[in-house]
């Protein structure tokens, strides 16, 4: 019986354990061979990107006036740890994968452009 009682456990935690997602969708399948094939330094275009990328998510200027768009994109996974009564407060923790595409404009031009990826582990709890 008690068997039964922690394998219940173990299932229920697993069920729970889920996925969130945040940032730009359109760059989530992208990665730096796929941007390459879609982003010319010197000839895209701001409209070319955004018609790709969608709105960036920041913008920034360099202090000689040239503008970046970042666009970024993070999943997220909660480990099934964190759901087990008692033995959650000491271990939980997430992981997953953030990416991270960032371009330099010249004017209307694409001058120079970034993608990043990037696996990440994060722990918390009492334990850890």
């Amino acid at each position: 019986m008690k068997r039964l009682a922690i394998i219940s456990v173990v299932a229920f935690s697993l069920l729970l354990a889920g996925c969130a997602s945040s940032g730009n969708k359109h760059i989530q399948k992208e990665t730096e061979t796929s941007v390459q094939t879609k982003i010319q330094e010197g000839k895209t275009t701001k409209a070319e990107v955004k018609g790709m990328f969608g709105s960036p998510d920041a913008v920034n200027f360099t202090d000689g006036g040239k503008e970046i768009w970042k666009y970024s994109f993070a999943k997220v996974k909660v480990s099934g740890k964190s759901f087990i009564p008692f033995y959650g407060l000491f271990h939980n923790g997430t992981t997953g994968t953030k990416k991270e595409l960032t371009i330099l404009f010249d004017g209307d031009k694409v001058q120079k452009y970034t993608m990043s990826e990037s696996a990440f582990d994060t722990k918390s709890g009492w334990a850890d």
